[in-house]
């Protein structure tokens, strides 16, 4: 979904928490690393309220939780209006499923985004089904959560063409046998070819 559907910036995140008094957050989370708390986050292992706990417990002095939610909600910016258009006639053509990393905060702040910029009232609207790492308690790029979508949609990987925007999350998808395309941050999935 991130840097796919909705445009992120994780510099924005990282400056927010450095601001609040973390200075490696960059260490702790990023597009290609993700230390364990933010692990357990994505997989739904913690509450949001055990992940704003741990964020103050690092930071200098009395930090509201509203204030952690605030940085963390700040890597996500707006939708790509034509690609959300795409998809609404995409479905109707081909099966559409979406496989994200995200946790309960950013997806409850992602719904919020979309209903002011496109009314609808949430991401899932948009395909057959949605998978979210912190729902399944999988994430990518283990294969487990591929694995999982295959049996749940009845789907085949061979069949399958998997759009993403990370190297590792392609790399597994295709050691599975899918379809794979890595986007670019200059492409959109309006551009793609899907026949």
């Amino acid at each position: 979904m991130g840097a796919v559907l909705i445009n992120i910036d994780y510099n924005k995140t990282a400056q927010a928490f450095k601001e609040l008094g973390i200075t490696d957050f960059d260490q702790q989370f990023s597009q290609i690393n993700a230390s364990a708390l933010f692990e357990e986050l994505e997989m739904g292992k913690i509450t949001n309220d055990y992940f704003y706990t741990a964020m103050q417990a690092q930071i200098p002095g009395s930090v509201d939780s509203s204030l952690i939610k605030h940085a963390w909600n700040a890597i996500l910016e707006d939708f790509r209006m034509e690609s959300m258009h795409y998809l609404v006639e995409l479905k109707k053509e081909v099966r559409l499923f979406l496989l994200s990393n995200t946790n309960a905060i950013h997806l409850e702040e992602v719904n919020l985004i979309l209903q002011k910029q496109l009314g609808v009232a949430a991401v899932d609207d948009y395909f057959e089904k949605a998978y979210y790492s912190h729902k399944v308690g999988m994430r990518k790029p283990h294969a487990d959560i591929f694995e999982f979508v295959l049996s749940d949609a009845g789907i085949l990987a061979s069949e399958t063409l998997f759009v993403d925007d990370t190297k590792m999350n392609i790399d597994t998808a295709e050691q599975l046998g899918f379809n794979t395309h890595l986007l670019l941050p200059s492409q959109r999935i309006e551009d793609l070819k899907y026949h």
